[in-house]
């Protein structure tokens, strides 16, 4: 079932004389308009339910539809981005947003705005493979720290304001306006890339290959969708064991497809480097150990604090604001020292601050949640793009789309298994507290349930620290000196 084009290399680009700087800030602007939008509605759910007369299991498919394109969409750009110039995908990512973006504003009925969101997310998903991958290309190795920095200032920064804007903006307007306050900003990342973005990669047109299309949408979407759904229900669910043991199915199959091709979809030789495969297990680790403080927060705050929404987003906002200036100091300092120096303290604080949150009350205080979560993101600034990064360095050049679109996916994978794994957790620590000691005190269940998803959080983050004492600075050879494995058709 191989289809498509044959392969057709460009003239090697030169970008030595190429202006960065308005190139990452054409890539800065659609990131942080992107990833806003990712933290804006969730506060809104109440609302929504109202206003549309839906339960809460039905307005969930607003995150869960979203998280769910992107997981899909995420392994074809790898593909995608050897079809179509920077330019191409990045104006076509940011007009789907601009689209899906409206849609939503404008919705009579909640199925309008679902379909929105995915429009959303279509836009959201080609997007960030290609904020990673231009970077990759128009940086030489020991300057990526500084740049990827820059990219991770903006990537956690949006998400600490949304919740806080999302509550100001819900309670003095009303929830459409988390959308139109969004559109100007689309619209001037669109026009601002036309003017300043140029095309950073070179396009070799591979075979399409439809059948690894299929099994990846499958795969991917029957695995993120399955563990999404065991969030919101019960790991008995019936369509839960379907939906993730044929998506676990499709993966092997997938697996085995891009080992025969000549021309792989999503090539995993990437994974022949040695850091790029310790790095993306510390990622797929660290990313489930972050949900558990990610999903746990808030609802301690809220239902064990008594806090109002708005409230609980003013709690966690100093600790993402921390980060994200601390994202473009780790990137200097990744540049000058290396990574050692970054992700093994920044682990260690990392373990420590989830620690410390294992040990929840409901007497605690703002101040005393606030100083926490500071420390817990000051670790995870010095962890998360200098990993990456790291990870990344060690790929030749031709692996850059797939690298990305690999750990971008797999991230995605992580996301919905860690918040599947932390609800359950805290849901069964819950009830087993009631049937011990009877329901008369509600908030110290929960207190207990939270008690056990941030232990088991711990336990993750003390395995991505052991994983961390190996990461290393490397480099990728110049591509003349590479041995590149052939794939098993080839052999």
């Amino acid at each position: 079932m191989d289809m498509g084009a044959g392969a057709s290399s460009s003239a090697n680009l030169d970008l030595s004389k190429i202006k960065r700087g308005p190139i990452v800030a054409a890539l800065i602007i659609g990131a942080f308009v992107s990833i806003l939008n990712e933290t804006l509605l969730n506060i809104a759910f109440p609302d929504l339910m109202r206003n549309f007369g839906i339960d809460e299991p039905t307005v969930q498919w607003l995150a869960t539809a979203y998280m769910l394109v992107v997981g899909i969409l995420v392994p074809v750009t790898a593909l995608l981005q050897q079809w179509f110039t920077t330019r191409q995908m990045f104006i076509g990512a940011m007009t789907l947003f601009l689209i899906g973006t409206i849609i939503c504003g404008v919705s009579p009925a909640f199925g309008v705005l679902l379909v929105g969101r995915i429009v959303q997310a279509l836009g959201t998903g080609l997007m960030l493979p290609v904020l990673m991958n231009t970077i990759l290309a128009i940086f030489p190795p020991q300057n990526r720290g500084a740049a990827m920095g820059m990219i991770g200032l903006v990537i956690m920064t949006a998400p600490a304001i949304g919740p806080t804007l999302s509550g100001l903006i819900v309670e003095s307007l009303n929830w459409r306006w988390l959308f139109f306050i969004i559109i100007p900003l689309a619209a001037f990342s669109i026009i601002f890339a036309a003017v300043f973005l140029k095309n950073v990669t070179e396009l070799t047109k591979p075979k399409v290959d439809f059948l690894s299309i299929i099994l990846s949408t499958l795969g991917f979407g029957g695995v993120v969708y399955g563990f999404s759904r065991a969030g919101e229900h019960s790991w008995s669910d019936t369509t839960v064991i379907w939906t993730i043991a044929g998506g676990a199915v499709c993966l092997v199959l997938f697996v085995w497809r891009q080992l025969v091709v000549k021309e792989p979809m999503l090539d995993l030789r990437a994974f022949r480097y040695p850091m790029f495969s310790i790095v993306t297990i510390l990622m797929l680790i660290m990313m489930m150990s972050l949900f558990s403080t990610m999903i746990m927060l808030p609802l301690f705050l809220q239902n064990v604090l008594g806090m109002t929404a708005l409230a609980a987003g003013l709690v966690l906002m100093p600790g993402g604001i921390v980060n994200g200036l601390m994202a473009p100091i780790a990137g200097k300092l990744f540049d000058k020292f290396g990574p050692r120096a970054l992700v093994v303290p920044g682990l260690a604080l990392t373990v420590i601050s989830i620690f410390l949150f294992s040990q929840v009350d409901s007497s605690w205080s703002k101040l005393h949640v606030i100083l926490i979560h500071v420390l817990m993101m000051i670790g995870i600034s010095m962890v998360m793009m200098p990993a990456q990064t790291t990870a990344l360095n060690q790929l030749p050049k031709r692996l850059y789309p797939h690298g990305t679109a690999i750990m971008n996916t797999l991230q995605q994978v992580a996301g919905a298994i860690g918040t599947a794994l932390f609800i359950s957790i805290m849901t069964s620590g819950t009830k087993r507290y009631i049937e011990n000691n009877g329901a008369q005190n509600p908030i110290e269940a929960m207190v207990s349930g939270l008690h056990n998803s941030f232990m088991t959080g711990v336990y993750f983050a003390a395995v991505a620290f052991i994983i961390g004492l190996f990461v290393k600075r490397t480099f990728a050879k110049d591509e003349a000196d590479l041995k590149e494995v052939k794939p098993v058709a080839e052999q």
